[in-house]
Parts: C-alpha cells; sequence; structure tokens
C-alpha cells in the first residue's frame, strides 16, 4: 500500500514593500486581462479612485470591483462567483482582511482562474495557504475548504499594514505565534498538514523560522507600529505572520489551537472576538494538554503581552462562563476531522474541557504578574 507523501506548499510569489497596492496592474497583466475584485469596504475609495483608473488606462486590461459581505459563508461565495461569471473575469483579486481574501481563493477555485491576493491586515495566515475557511450565516465556524493549490501572488504592503488598526496586527501576531507549536505537535504525531499530506521537516522548519522572528522582533515591531511606520523589524514579522505562518502551518500542519479556535466560534460572547485572539487561547489550551516546559509558556506570553492581545477569556469578552457552552467548545474541537487529531497523545473532549478550565487560570495569574 503507498503511503501518504510529505509535503511543502506556497504560492507562487510573495512580494513584500510598499505602495504596491497602487501597482495593482501590473499585479493583473501577469496572470489575466479581466480582473473581479473583491474588495473590503475599508479599501473601496482607494481601489476605485486609485487602482481602478490606472487599471483602464492600462491597454487590454479591465475590471470590476465588488464590496465583500462581511462574512465567508457559502452564499457570499456563490453571489460573486455568479457576478464573476457574468463579467467573464479571467483573473480573481482579494484585497482586504482573512475572510475576504478566502472568499476570493474559493471564487477563483470555482472559477478555474488565477488569484492574485492582496491583504489590507496582518490579522492571520489566511493569504498564503490552499485553503478557504467557511463560516455559517451566524458567525459560526462551517468547515475548511481544501483548494488545490496555493494563490498565484501574494503581495503585502507594509504602508498598509503597518495603518491598520494595532488589534489586527496583534492577532496576526497570535494566529502565527501557535504556528510552531501546532506544527511540532503534528510531525511528532505524523499527523496530516494542511493539504491532506503528512507534515514535511522543511514546514516544521519554517514554522520554527516563523516563532524564532516573533520572539526577536515583537517588541521593536509593536513600536514602529504605534507610529504607523514601516521599519525592518515590523517587515521581518509581517514576514513571518503571513508568509511563514500561512507555509508553516499549511506544510506542518495544525492541531490543538485551531482546534479549540473552531469550538469557540460557538460562544456568542466571542463572535467579535479576532481569529487571533482564539488561537491564542487554543494556543494556551494546548500548551496544558502537552505539560510544556515554564520556560517555553514564559515566552509564550511575553510575546502575547507585547502584542496587547488578550490572555483570558474574560479579557476577550466572555460575560458568563457557563458549563455546557465550554463543554460544547470542547465536542466542536473534538470532531472527526479536525486538527485536535494532529495531537501527538489521544485527547478526549473532558481533557480539552479541563485544559481549558487550567489554561484560563493560567491566563489569569500571568495577566496579574
Amino acid at each position: 500500500m503507498a503511503t501518504t507523501p510529505r509535503t511543502v506548499t506556497s504560492p507562487k510569489k510573495f512580494i513584500i514593500g510598499t505602495g504596491l497596492l497602487a501597482q495593482l496592474p501590473e499585479s493583473i497583466q501577469d496572470f489575466g486581462s479581466n480582473a473581479y475584485i473583491i474588495c473590503d469596504e475599508f479599501f473601496l475609495d482607494q481601489v476605485n479612485q486609485t487602482s481602478l483608473p490606472a487599471i483602464e488606462r492600462a491597454e487590454g486590461l479591465s475590471a470590476h470591483v465588488e464590496k465583500f459581505q462581511y462574512e465567508c459563508t457559502q452564499q457570499e461565495i456563490d453571489r460573486n462567483l455568479g457576478i464573476a461569471e457574468q463579467q467573464k473575469a479571467n483573473v480573481i483579486v482579494g484585497i482586504g482582511g482573512g475572510k475576504t481574501l478566502d472568499c476570493a481563493k474559493a471564487v477563483a477555485y470555482e472559477r478555474k482562474v488565477p488569484v492574485i491576493l492582496y491583504p489590507t491586515i496582518a490579522s492571520t495566515d489566511a493569504p498564503c495557504t490552499a485553503l478557504s475557511v467557511i463560516y455559517k450565516p451566524d458567525g459560526e465556524f462551517d468547515r475548511y475548504l481544501f483548494l488545490p493549490q496555493n494563490p498565484d501572488a501574494v503581495i503585502a504592503d507594509t504602508g498598509i499594514i503597518a495603518n491598520a488598526p494595532a488589534r489586527f496586527f496583534a492577532a496576526g501576531v497570535g494566529d502565527a505565534l501557535a504556528t510552531y507549536f501546532e506544527a511540532r505537535a503534528c510531525y511528532r504525531a505524523d499527523g496530516v498538514n494542511l493539504v491532506q499530506k503528512r507534515p514535511s521537516r522543511t514546514g516544521l522548519g519554517l514554522a520554527q523560522l516563523c516563532y524564532e522572528l516573533l520572539s526577536e522582533n515583537i517588541d521593536a515591531a509593536m513600536d514602529a507600529l504605534a507610529s504607523k511606520v514601516s521599519t525592518p523589524a515590523l517587515e521581518q514579522m509581517i514576514e513571518a505572520t503571513i508568509y511563514l505562518s500561512g507555509v508553516g502551518a499549511e506544510a506542518g500542519g495544525l492541531a490543538a489551537a485551531h482546534a479549540v479556535n473552531n469550538g469557540m466560534t460557538a460562544v456568542a460572547d466571542l463572535h467579535h472576538a479576532q481569529h487571533g485572539e482564539k488561537v491564542v487561547f487554543g494556543l494556551l489550551t494546548q500548551l496544558v494538554l502537552e505539560n510544556a516546559p515554564k520556560e517555553e509558556i514564559d515566552n509564550v506570553v511575553r510575546i502575547i503581552k507585547t502584542a496587547g492581545l488578550p490572555l483570558t477569556l474574560e479579557q476577550m469578552g466572555l460575560k458568563t462562563f457557563i458549563e455546557e457552552e465550554w463543554r460544547q467548545v470542547a465536542r466542536i474541537a473534538c470532531a472527526d476531522g479536525d486538527t485536535m487529531g494532529n495531537m501527538p497523545m489521544t485527547v478526549s473532549e473532558d481533557d480539552v474541557y479541563h485544559a481549558m478550565l487550567a489554561a484560563n487560570n493560567m491566563a489569569k495569574r500571568y495577566s496579574a504578574a
């Protein structure tokens, strides 16, 4: 019987610099001539006033801009797909946050055309992965859409990302922070990565580099972000949170941290929490499950606190702890096919529930220190 192979997958291009959104026509013409642009509402004016006229001036290029409707649901994917088909688009462009980019990837997959992604915030590693996270209309996690290939180009404009609200950048730090620990667990378990193959040593190495860049640059990067300027430290952090986190997670695999995050989408009080904020609590839960060394937890908490991320569930927005609600979180986290199965030990729903309680108490202790 053939064994499942190990993989390393990545976008065809990853470009990082300043003033790149203004160069949209150059990016489009590398992959197509008729672009369908799915854009967050915050950047609609900039795209319509700057990018669209430049596209129209470029010989042989045309584009249609559509506002993203806030949630990456199957309904929103289908709506955009219908318009893209009417427009006869031969390249899809996503401009915005993680959910906008996931929607663009899904539309490009269904349309069978290239996709170019411009993350405007560094809140998740969504831009680089061959994956879209689909949600239900009420915001609860629905499913993963596994894609046959990574985006054709990911273009990170440090000037735009530096000017985004600090909370979004911090959320990206939280999402990236879990990358190494989940990849390590998945590699030890010889589990399944995000392209449904076995994790590679290269994937684990990229995930470890991601953690190293976070550890080295978090203080200086947050200083730069406070003044909304781009510095070498901030650039390295963006490289970690967007590229290394995405490629490291995809080739290395996810584990308990993201499984707990998926479960937490069922908690109404936390619907306004950022993905990376919930992943941070999932990571603390995973470290409790692993009985991780104190020195390791100390550094993780140092990064969390320096980034300004919430540590406790209460800081994240939880008003009342309801046991059955959190047992439901544990049930969702342990569901068949979710990434809890990549832990190197057998983990039950009770184990996860108990670890979440302990993780929150640990977070309170560190928060008070």
